[in-house]
């Protein structure tokens, strides 16, 4: 169990060639089911050494299961996966030595103090002693915790435990962090820091940080997001390359009667609109000019109106056509 490489990050099983192409990860074709039911279907992806990446997507979208894969829960029932240069079908017990993970569920014992929680850890991982404690603190120091490695688990805040659950996946030095929603549950500000407390340890350790998250804000601090809906992948690239696909301005127009409003819009005003839930979306170049003749023309019929940059919620919904489940969520923590 070597420590992970000081240039590249990447771990003492990592091959020649992941080095050369700087891929920490790399999933070709992968699908899953149960049952019936299809959670993940032909996805592909890479993920370079070093990069902070986020899955972006509703509940029920298929993060979860890759998430399993990715941490060696499951194999993929088709495809291949390749972490850190060994294959996750047949090397599985080498991949767990060089990754950090993660759950979405806690995974702390309240009743220890945060350091003991780390030396715990640790010592399933074969590691004792001075250099165990030596890395325990230089965990809970990297996160921002050091100040209570002393303290009983149970009686620190969310965001702390969370910092303090990072810190035990940093223990044995791995060279990939696997995190499943790792901010559920916490408010918009400490959701906040913590995303950047993981956007820190990527620069200043080189560690590669996979995330999955249904929160747009957590997904807009990611060097690159994939967009998954419905066991797929439909959107790849960094938030500022996925918002510029939308092109212009988002006009959103709240009313009783969405479809019929549309349908007066793309008449009167020869522009391409959609209905969301009780609104019409229309992507536009001039925005506010067309919101002014919207107005003109169907005030009567609208609630309200808005202008604005392209979000992540404005991607998904222009790569899939849907809404994004999370967003009020999102808007209301």
């Amino acid at each position: 169990m070597g420590a992970a490489n000081a240039k590249t990050g990447l771990g003492p099983h990592t091959t020649a060639e992941d080095v050369r192409t700087g891929l920490a990860v790399e999933v070709a074709g992968v699908g899953f089911s149960y049952g019936d039911r299809v959670a993940l279907a032909d996805v592909s992806f890479r993920v370079r050494s070093g990069e902070f990446f986020g899955f972006l997507g509703p509940n029920g979208g298929g993060k979860t299961t890759l998430f399993h894969l990715l941490a060696t829960l499951s194999v993929p029932q088709s495809g291949r996966i390749c972490v850190l240069g060994c294959d996750l079908a047949t090397e599985r017990a080498a991949v767990r030595r060089q990754i950090g993970v993660v759950f979405q569920n806690p995974g702390l014992d309240g009743k220890l103090t945060a350091l003991e929680n780390l030396l715990y850890h640790g010592h399933l991982y074969g590691m004792y002693g001075s250099r165990l404690r030596s890395r325990a603190l230089a965990a809970l120091e990297q996160l921002g915790v050091a100040s209570r490695a002393a303290d009983l688990v149970e009686t620190l805040s969310g965001g702390l435990r969370r910092r303090v659950e990072a810190a035990k996946a940093l223990v044995h030095d791995p060279a990939l962090l696997l995190l499943d929603e790792p901010s559920t549950g916490l408010d918009p500000v400490v959701r906040r820091d913590f995303t950047r407390y993981l956007q820190e340890l990527c620069r200043s350790r080189g560690v590669t940080v996979v995330l999955t998250t249904h929160y747009l804000e957590e997904a807009d601090l990611c060097d690159r997001i994939a967009v998954l809906h419905r066991g797929s992948i439909v959107a790849t690239g960094t938030p500022a390359e996925l918002k510029a696909q939308v092109g212009g301005d988002v006009v959103v127009a709240h009313t009783r009667s969405p479809t019929a409003l549309r349908e007066k819009i793309e008449r009167r005003l020869a522009v391409r609109a959609v209905t969301v839930d009780s609104t019409v979306r229309i992507e536009h170049a001039r925005g506010h000019e067309l919101a002014h003749h919207i107005m003109e023309a169907f005030g009567g019929e609208i609630d309200s109106i808005s202008v604005g940059h392209p979000t992540l919620e404005d991607v998904f919904v222009h790569v899939t056509g849907s809404r994004f489940a999370g967003a009020d969520e999102e808007a209301s923590a």
